[in-house]
């Protein structure tokens, strides 16, 4: 009854920016740590960036191959996280997955990771 949603991939050239979001919809009771993750060909999944549920809009985390380049935010309003992804190279062309730590309303004793179904960034030099 939880879905993640993700949208924003796509084909770019080296240089450029991508931005990517990933709502979260269904029976949700709360929302905690919110992240992105990828997966390139051959290659294991890998944490991107995180961010906690802070009432400050929460504390983030950076893989160091992104760190500078890369933003993590969210909008708890809209169940929303996003990527923003600022000089984009060859070595971030993969999969892109977001994650949310959700509680749902069908069983609020219990946190679940949800994850969306990946979004293709592909990145051309």
């Amino acid at each position: 009854q939880v879905q993640l949603v993700e949208s924003g991939g796509g084909l770019v050239q080296a240089g450029g920016s991508l931005r990517l979001s990933c709502a979260a919809s269904g029976s949700i009771f709360s929302i905690g740590t919110m992240a992105w993750y990828r997966q390139a060909p051959g290659k294991q999944r890998e944490l991107v960036a995180m961010i906690t549920s802070g009432g400050s809009g929460g504390s983030t985390n950076y893989a160091d191959s992104v760190k500078g380049r890369f933003t993590i935010s969210r909008d708890n309003a809209k169940n929303t996280v996003y990527l923003q992804m600022n000089s984009l190279n060859a070595e971030d062309t993969a999969v892109y997955y977001c994650s949310a730590d959700i509680i749902s309303t069908v069983d609020v004793r219990t946190r679940h990771r949800y994850w969306g179904q990946g979004t293709q960034v592909t990145v051309s030099s």
